[in-house]
C-alpha cells in the first residue's frame, strides 16, 4: 500500500492546470493505485493527483458506494444547487460553506484508457466537482463567497500547518 503524502495550501503544484494523460498502461495503473492507497485512510472521499504531488489530470473518489479513478475528466453536466460545508485535505481542519451543483457528472477514462462516466448528486456531485476544481488549479476556497474567502484565509495564515509550510 503507497500512501502519498497530501500537499498543503500554498504549494504551487496546488494552483497549476494539470497536463492530460496522454499515455494509459503500466504507469496510470500506478497512479490510480497510489491514488486509491492514498485516498483509503479514514475521513477521504476524494484525491486529485496534484494533492499528491503529480500534475497530472487524474483523482479517486469514493462515495455513496461509488469507487474510482478517472482520467482526464470533463464536468460534462450539472444540475440544481446545495449548499453545505466543503473540506479539503490541502487545507487541514477548515470547513466552509461552499456552493456546487446538487448534481455533476464527468466524462473521461479508466487508468486502462477506456471510456467511462461518473454522476450522482449530494455528496457525490460536491467530490466530482471539488476534484475537478483541483485539475484546473483551483482550490476550493477560491469557490467561497468574497467575505468567507477572507474569513477562510485568515484562519489559513493563522494555522499550524501553513506557518510550517
Amino acid at each position: 500500500m503507497t500512501v502519498r503524502e497530501i500537499r498543503l495550501y500554498g504549494d504551487p503544484v496546488l494552483r497549476t492546470v494539470t497536463d492530460p494523460v496522454t499515455e494509459f498502461g503500466e504507469a496510470s495503473r500506478a497512479l490510480a493505485k497510489d491514488l486509491l492507497d492514498t485516498l483509503d485512510l479514514p475521513g477521504r472521499a476524494g484525491v486529485a493527483a496534484p494533492q499528491i504531488g503529480v500534475p497530472l489530470r487524474a483523482f479517486s473518489y469514493d462515495l455513496e458506494g461509488q469507487r474510482g479513478v478517472v482520467f482526464n475528466p470533463v464536468l460534462t453536466g450539472t444540475e440544481g444547487e446545495q449548499s453545505g460545508e466543503e473540506g479539503c485535505l490541502s487545507v487541514p481542519g477548515l470547513w466552509f460553506p461552499t456552493p456546487r451543483a446538487a448534481w455533476a457528472a464527468v466524462e473521461g477514462f479508466d487508468a486502462d484508457g477506456e471510456p467511462m462516466r461518473v454522476e450522482g448528486e449530494g455528496e457525490l456531485a460536491r467530490c466530482l466537482q471539488h476534484e475537478t476544481d483541483h485539475l484546473d488549479g483551483i482550490v476550493y476556497i477560491h469557490r467561497l463567497e468574497p467575505s468567507t474567502r477572507r474569513g477562510a484565509m485568515r484562519e489559513i495564515r493563522r494555522s499550524a500547518w501553513f506557518a510550517s509550510a
